[in-house]
This record gives C-alpha cells, sequence and structure tokens, in this order.
C-alpha cells in the first residue's frame, strides 16, 4: 500500500479538504491500495475543521465531521511515501527538519507539474473556502492520474 500525507499550516482547511477530495477520487478510480492523510506544520491544539471547509466539503458529497488536526511528527515523515505540501514554504520547512526525506516531498502543484502555491483561505469567507476547494479538487484529478499511471 502507498500511503500520501497532504502537509498545511493548521491542518484545519487546505489538508484536510486535500485529503477528502482525494480518498473520493481514489475511490471513484477504484485505486483501493492507496491511504491518505493530513498532518499541519502549527497545530497547537487538536480541533476540527473549519466551519467553512466542512461547507465547501458538501458541496462535493463529502464531509469532515471526522477530521481532528494533527500535528506532523518524524514518525509520520519516515511512514509514507509521498508528501504533498499546500505551499513552497510548508516544504522549505519539511525539507529544512526532515533532510533525509527530501525526496518525497513536493508541493501538490508541483507534482502535478503546476506552479504557485494552493491559496489559503484561512479567515475567508465561504467564497475563499469554495475556490480552494476547487482548486484543490482540480489538482487532485491530475494527482489520481499521476497515481494511476505511476502504478
Amino acid at each position: 500500500m502507498k500511503k500520501i500525507m497532504f502537509v498545511c499550516t493548521g491542518n484545519t482547511c487546505r489538508s484536510p479538504m486535500a485529503e477528502a477530495l482525494t480518498k473520493n477520487a481514489l475511490e471513484k478510480a477504484s485505486l483501493n491500495d492507496v491511504e491518505v492523510v493530513s498532518r499541519g506544520i502549527s497545530v497547537f491544539f487538536s480541533s476540527g475543521a473549519s466551519e467553512y471547509a466542512h461547507q465547501a466539503m458538501k458541496e462535493y458529497g463529502l464531509n469532515l465531521d471526522t477530521h481532528k488536526s494533527k500535528q506532523i511528527e518524524p514518525k509520520d515523515i519516515e511512514d509514507v511515501d509521498l508528501i504533498l505540501t499546500m505551499t513552497n514554504s510548508h516544504k522549505q520547512y519539511l525539507h529544512h527538519n526532515f533532510p533525509a526525506h527530501k525526496g518525497k516531498i513536493f508541493t501538490l502543484k508541483e507534482f502535478v507539474e503546476e506552479s504557485g502555491d494552493v491559496e489559503d483561505p484561512f479567515g475567508g469567507q465561504i467564497k475563499e473556502y469554495r475556490s480552494c476547494a476547487e482548486n484543490l479538487h482540480q489538482l487532485v484529478q491530475k494527482l489520481v492520474k499521476k497515481i494511476s499511471r505511476d502504478m
């Protein structure tokens, strides 16, 4: 089984939405041997996904009801095959703190051959979360195509 981890800052918006969208897309593609998790690099206390992240995912028929934010730990880095960050700064942070694992750490956009960061909707209104979710949805479609080619 392959294991993918999405990483953002607080693990309450982007990475949980990416996780939910990817799990759904993998299931639709019958790629059942890929596990997907998400973590944050600055999780000070565990909480659920943000209210607007919940709303945005409901519009895709998905829910984040059981999500609890988690701080990324060294064991998490060792246990996954691929780490996809939301921004270049997240990637650089992980490269700096886990240099032995640089080869499996990419930004999500970089991995699907796009450039730039996935913008953080945190603190914004529902329209920012919808925009982020749509961006993630498109990126995840490319990701699943790439995974299915590589397996």
